[in-house]
C-alpha cells in the first residue's frame, strides 16, 4: 500500500525543523528510486518525475547560468503586460512580506525574473541563491521551484523547503500564482512570495493567490477601457462609411463594427502596415491606422468560412510553410518547427485535440499544457477565425491540406513531425 502524502503545511506550522528533516528525506528517496516512509504531496511528485526526466542536476549552481543582461531585463520589463498590475501587487503582497521576512518575485511567461522587492535582509540572500532580476527560474532548469512549477500546472503551487529540487534552495519556501492574460488565458507570468521555512504560513497560497486575481481583474477593467477609448474614436469615423468596416485593438480585439456580424477578434498580420491586406475570412481589406488600433475596411462580399483553404508545406526541411487563401486573396507564412509539428496534428486529426493530447504527442507529457496553450495562442494571432479552441482543431469547412516531406533515398526515411495518424 502506497504511503499517504505529507501534510506539509501542518507539519511546518507546529515543527518547522522537523518538517524540513522530513522533506530533505522524502527528496533524496526520490533521488535515489526509492519510497521514502512519507509520500510527496501529488503536484511534488509529478514535478520531480519532469524533472529527472529531463536531467535536471540537484547540485547544479544555476545561480549564473543564463543570467540576462540588465538591459534585456530592461526591454523585457517594457514589453511585460505585468508592468500595469505592479502597484496592485505591490499593494497586495510587499507590506504583509515586508513584516514577514519574505520577498515579492514577478517572472514573466519565460520564466525570468523581471521585478523583486521586500525584505532588505532576505534579498540580500536571495542573491546567494540566484532570485535576481534576469535569472531563468523555469522548472526544465532550476527544479520544482514556486516560480517554474507554477508555470508549469497553471494553478497556486506552494513548495516547501526540500520539496524544491535544487538542494541550494532547502532553506526556502516559495508560493506561487499564475497571472493569465484575462482576454485568452494565455500566461503572463508568475507571482510568487519567498523567504524561510520558518516563516511561512499555509495561508500564504490562498493569500498570493487572491492577489494574482486582482492583477487579472486589473488587466480586464485595462482591456475594457482601451476598447471603450478606441470605441469613442471609432464612432464618428464608422458613422461616415458604408459597407463593411471595424475598428479593432493592436492585437485584432474588435472595438465597433458595421455592416457586418460580431466576431471578437480578427488575425491582423504580424507587422500591420497601411494600405490593402488579405485577411482570413474578411477578404481583401484596407487597414487604415487609429488612434490605438486599426480601421478595417472589407471588401464588398464577405468571404465564407468554407471558402477558406490552408496548406501546410512540410515538404521542405528547412522551410515549412502556411498559405492562407479564400475570396481574391493569400498569405504565406514560414512556421518553426513546433508550430508546423502542431499544426501538423490538428491536420490529421480534424476532430481536435485538447493541450494535454498536444502536450503528450509533442513532448510526451500531457502535463506540459502550459508549454501547448502559449504555442497555440501564437497560432491563434494568425489563424483567428478558422481555428477553434477545447478542443483546438480547424472549423468545419475549411479545406486542409498536408504536404509531407518526401522520402529519402535509402533504408531511412525522413521523419514526419508528430504521430503518424
Amino acid at each position: 500500500m502506497a504511503n499517504p502524502p505529507m501534510d506539509v503545511a501542518r507539519l511546518t506550522a507546529v515543527d518547522a525543523a522537523g518538517a524540513a528533516r522530513v522533506l530533505s528525506e522524502m527528496r533524496e528517496s526520490a533521488l535515489a528510486g526509492r519510497r521514502s516512509r512519507v509520500a510527496p504531496r501529488p503536484v511534488i511528485e509529478r514535478s520531480w518525475e519532469r524533472v529527472l526526466r529531463g536531467g535536471v542536476d540537484p547540485d547544479h549552481d544555476f545561480r549564473a547560468a543564463g543570467l540576462l543582461a540588465r538591459e534585456e531585463v530592461r526591454q523585457r520589463r517594457a514589453r511585460s503586460p505585468l508592468r500595469h498590475v505592479l502597484p496592485v501587487l505591490r499593494e497586495g503582497l510587499l507590506p504583509v512580506a515586508d513584516v514577514a521576512q519574505h520577498i515579492m518575485v514577478v517572472a514573466d511567461a519565460d520564466g525570468r525574473v523581471l521585478w523583486r522587492e521586500g525584505s532588505p535582509a532576505v534579498l540580500r540572500k536571495a542573491d546567494d541563491t540566484g532570485i535576481e532580476p534576469g535569472a531563468d527560474w523555469r522548472e526544465e532548469v532550476v527544479g520544482t521551484n514556486g516560480v517554474g512549477t507554477t508555470a508549469v500546472v497553471r494553478r497556486p503551487v506552494q513548495v516547501f523547503a526540500a520539496e524544491h529540487f535544487a538542494r541550494s534552495l532547502g532553506t526556502w519556501t516559495c508560493t506561487g500564482a499564475p497571472i493569465t492574460d484575462p482576454r485568452d488565458g494565455t500566461l503572463l507570468g508568475v507571482v510568487d512570495v519567498s523567504g524561510p521555512l520558518e516563516s511561512m504560513h499555509p495561508a500564504t497560497l490562498a493569500w498570493v493567490d487572491s492577489v494574482a486575481k486582482l492583477a487579472e481583474a486589473r488587466l480586464h477593467e485595462m482591456h475594457l477601457k482601451s476598447l471603450d477609448q478606441l470605441r469613442a474614436v471609432a464612432a464618428p469615423v464608422l458613422a461616415r462609411l458604408s459597407g463593411r468596416a471595424l475598428v479593432v485593438d493592436r492585437d485584432g480585439w474588435t472595438a465597433a463594427l458595421t455592416g457586418m456580424p460580431y466576431t471578437g477578434r480578427i488575425a491582423l498580420p504580424r507587422s500591420p502596415a497601411p494600405g490593402r491586406r488579405w485577411l482570413p475570412t474578411l477578404g481583401l481589406c484596407a487597414l487604415e491606422p487609429l488612434a490605438g488600433g486599426w480601421l478595417v475596411r472589407a471588401g464588398d462580399e464577405p468571404v465564407p468560412q468554407d471558402a477558406a483553404r490552408v496548406v501546410l508545406d512540410l515538404s521542405r526541411p528547412r522551410r515549412r510553410t502556411l498559405t492562407v487563401s479564400g475570396g481574391s486573396g493569400s498569405w504565406t507564412r514560414e512556421l518553426s518547427a513546433r508550430h508546423a509539428e502542431l499544426l501538423y496534428l490538428l491536420t490529421v486529426h480534424r476532430t481536435g485535440r485538447s493541450a494535454a493530447q498536444l502536450a503528450e504527442a509533442v513532448f510526451g507529457d500531457p502535463a506540459r499544457t502550459v508549454t501547448v496553450r502559449a504555442e497555440m495562442s501564437r497560432v491563434r494571432r494568425y489563424l483567428a477565425d478558422l481555428l477553434e479552441h477545447r478542443p483546438y482543431r480547424f472549423r468545419t469547412g475549411v479545406e486542409v491540406t498536408l504536404h509531407r516531406p518526401a522520402p529519402t533515398p535509402g533504408p531511412a526515411t525522413a521523419p514526419t513531425p508528430g504521430p503518424t495518424p
